[in-house]
């Protein structure tokens, strides 16, 4: 035993003499692996915003320019001129506001109900809620086109957010039923003693407790509602209620025989990823916080 310890010991004491820990190197390759693995998600981010700024020349040279010689961020506003772009990040930006406020607050309202009361049946419409999130958008496409086609709102905004004001998702009640789980029963019940009512007691009480969640459902709604592509490209037809993912898409699908608009292209799909990154980037604190603690408690 002495033999095969003496070994190990001698090895540990060389390493350490040498100054190298092994808990050193392990840090040093988690940090390599941690830059390289960045650095190649964030090449096709770098790789639109350079294509951007280039030429047409430049967009269709062989072999690839990565940086344009001479860049030309002209193109970012020749992108807003060609097409209505502003007219569009407006519509854009109306869908998204009242989609997020309609999730945030009903999905709450929902979640609070599965989290605090007893009522028949709870459980199994609690699961029959979830089993929702097994059905693709698509399944009920059909109905529901027909549904706004017979309110009037087909080429109107309204089918993109007047749903989210009904539940929102299941995904959102279920994170949020999550998070009221986590919080003490012991805050409602000195509340009713004290004469607050259920409302009083989850806007005044519950509510503020629950600004990670929030956080976290308001920024993965804002996020899905700005790069909704299926339901704007089914319910929008005319040209000024387009979103910016149509508009994108309809600026592709142009026949341009005289200039060659790619570079253009590039640019207002850079412009238009960079609101949700800076939200996520402005909150991410909330929303680690608010993934975590949502799934403590069953």
């Amino acid at each position: 035993m002495a033999a095969v310890t003496k070994p190990v010991i001698e090895s540990t004491r060389a390493r350490q003499r040498s100054g190298i820990r092994p808990q050193t190197i392990r840090l040093t390759i988690l940090y390599v692996v941690t830059i390289v693995l960045a650095l190649l998600f964030m090449f096709p981010l770098f790789w639109a915003l350079m294509s951007g700024l280039k030429t047409p020349q430049e967009m269709y040279a062989f072999p690839p320019v990565i940086i344009p010689k001479v860049m030309r961020p002209t193109n970012f506003i020749d992108a807003f001129t060609a097409f209505p772009f502003a007219l569009w990040y407006r519509n854009t930006l109306e869908v998204v506001v009242l989609a997020t406020l309609g999730t945030v607050a009903s999905a709450s309202l929902v979640a609070y109900g599965f989290a605090r009361f007893d009522f028949r049946f709870k459980n199994v419409i609690f699961m029959l809620t979830l089993a929702t999130m097994m059905l693709p958008s698509q399944v009920s496409l059909i109905p529901r086109y027909i549904l706004f086609h017979d309110f009037g709102w087909i080429d109107t905004l309204y089918p993109l957010w007047v749903p989210a004001w009904f539940g929102g998702s299941a995904f959102a009640i279920f994170l949020m039923r999550q998070f009221f789980l986590t919080l003490p029963r012991e805050l409602d019940e000195a509340a009713l003693i004290d004469g607050a009512g259920y409302f009083r007691i989850f806007w005044n009480i519950l509510a503020p407790l629950c600004k990670p969640a929030l956080a976290t459902l308001a920024i993965l709604t804002l996020i899905a509602n700005w790069d909704s592509f299926l339901d704007p490209v089914i319910f929008l037809q005319s040209q000024e209620h387009f979103t910016v993912a149509i508009g994108i898409w309809y600026f592709k699908q142009q026949e341009f025989q005289v200039t060659p608009t790619d570079q253009l292209l590039m640019a207002s799909a850079v412009t238009s990823i960079i609101p949700p990154i800076a939200l996520f980037f402005s909150f991410q604190r909330y929303f680690v916080q608010g993934i975590v603690l949502s799934g403590l408690k069953e």
